[in-house]
């Protein structure tokens, strides 16, 4: 994909983030440590340590590269003053800006044209935590907002100390313009007000109910386990996927109604759902099954239920394609960085990199990070990178 039509990243933070540094005493400016932090991490290097490293080893071609006038390159301890100093709601505020450009130019991921025309982009809410921190007793948690299909990250925050992720989610969706989008969360979310909030922004939600709720789930599994109604009184409708993956085939079935509409007491009901899933492994043939319920604002002749299918599997996107790769391919919860805002604003620009990468086209970022290791030259011209 081209990255034309996105502002580059790097030029994103420098101009929006403000320099926390006092003036007196600066060797390097502001612009090219953001530059070499960047491209230490877009390189596959998961701590301050490393990222010093790699700059000491790759400093004669950074300095013909971006035309340094320094002789020596950051220590480990000058990016960790840097980082631990930032003003992190500034940070996720830009790498917000520039996600929110990216997705822009992918209008199709995620999103679903419905049986009256409209299409609508399905976008997820989870949070989690940076283990690596909490080690030290610095608990980091964050919450994130992050595009269906794609993954590319549209919004991060921090949990603030005392509170959690009930209270986080309002706070992060205030603002948003959320005309044509799905929002999906996990079954601790599915409240009221947030249904309500989601609502008055313009979007739609996609809720699960668990045993949390124990009243609304029973309400909602009340109506699947009943017997069926006589032809054209039941408005029960399923539809059934078989898939093979990691050995074994799983069935899953979606059947929703709109009985509940009008007896309910939820913010713009538009149906209920129940979903099950079967399991069956090809080689011991031990068979599970389970079933979740939930409640949509989309009624059934805006998404029918191939359509909430899509998009309660869509959700998996944040986890799938944005946490397990921070953690596993980038090491987020393996770092031992504990001081300040250190942890976060690392977080928020490993956020960063993976949406350019995610719009270059790159579905495995191990092979990514493998590929601009290679290649100072690709590694600078991604983030947009020039002499500094």
């Amino acid at each position: 994909m081209d990255l034309q039509d996105v502002p580059s990243l790097v030029e994103q933070l420098a101009t929006g983030v403000p320099d926390p540094r006092q003036k007196r005493g600066q060797r390097y400016p502001w612009r090219l440590l953001l530059t070499l932090m960047c491209a230490a991490l877009l390189s596959g290097q998961r701590s301050l340590r490393g990222m010093a490293h790699w700059m000491a080893l790759h400093a004669s071609e950074l300095s013909v590269i971006l035309r340094l006038t320094v002789c020596r390159l950051p220590s480990a301890a000058t990016l960790c003053r840097v980082l631990q100093t930032v003003d992190e709601m500034a940070l996720e505020r830009h790498i917000a800006a520039h996600g929110q450009a990216v997705a822009a130019a992918d209008p199709d991921s995620g999103c679903v044209t419905g049986p009256d025309g409209q299409t609508r982009c399905g976008q997820a809410v989870d949070g989690k935590a940076v283990r690596g921190a909490q080690a030290h007793g610095l608990k980091v948690f964050l919450v994130s907002l992050v595009r269906h299909g794609s993954g590319v990250v549209l919004a991060q925050q921090r949990i603030a100390a005392k509170t959690n992720e009930i209270t986080a989610v309002p706070v992060l969706l205030a603002g948003r313009d959320m005309h044509g989008t799905v929002t999906t969360v996990d079954a601790l979310l599915t409240h009221a007000s947030l249904a309500r909030q989601i609502l008055s922004q313009g979007g739609d939600y996609v809720m699960p109910v668990k045993g949390n709720q124990p009243q609304l789930c029973e309400a909602i599994a009340t109506v699947f386990q009943s017997a069926p109604l006589p032809r054209g009184e039941d408005d029960r409708q399923t539809t059934t996927q078989t898939h093979l993956a990691h050995g074994r085939q799983e069935t899953r079935a979606l059947t929703s109604s709109e009985a509940l509409n009008a007896y309910l007491d939820w913010p713009g009901l538009g149906q209920v759902f129940q979903r099950t899933c079967r399991r069956v492994s090809r080689r011991t043939g031990e068979v599970s099954e389970e079933t979740v319920y939930g409640l949509t604002s989309l009624r059934c002749s805006q998404a029918p239920p191939e359509q909430l299918e899509t998009f309660c599997r869509g959700h998996w996107t944040i986890e799938n394609r944005d946490h397990y790769v921070r953690d596993e391919t980038l090491g987020e919860d393996r770092s031992q960085v504990h001081t300040g805002h250190t942890a976060h604003a690392l977080a928020a620009l490993r956020n960063g990199l993976l949406n350019v990468l995610r719009h270059q086209g790159w579905h495995n970022i191990a092979e990514a990070l493998r590929y601009y290791a290679a290649s100072l030259p690709k590694t600078l011209a991604l983030i947009g990178a020039g002499a500094t």
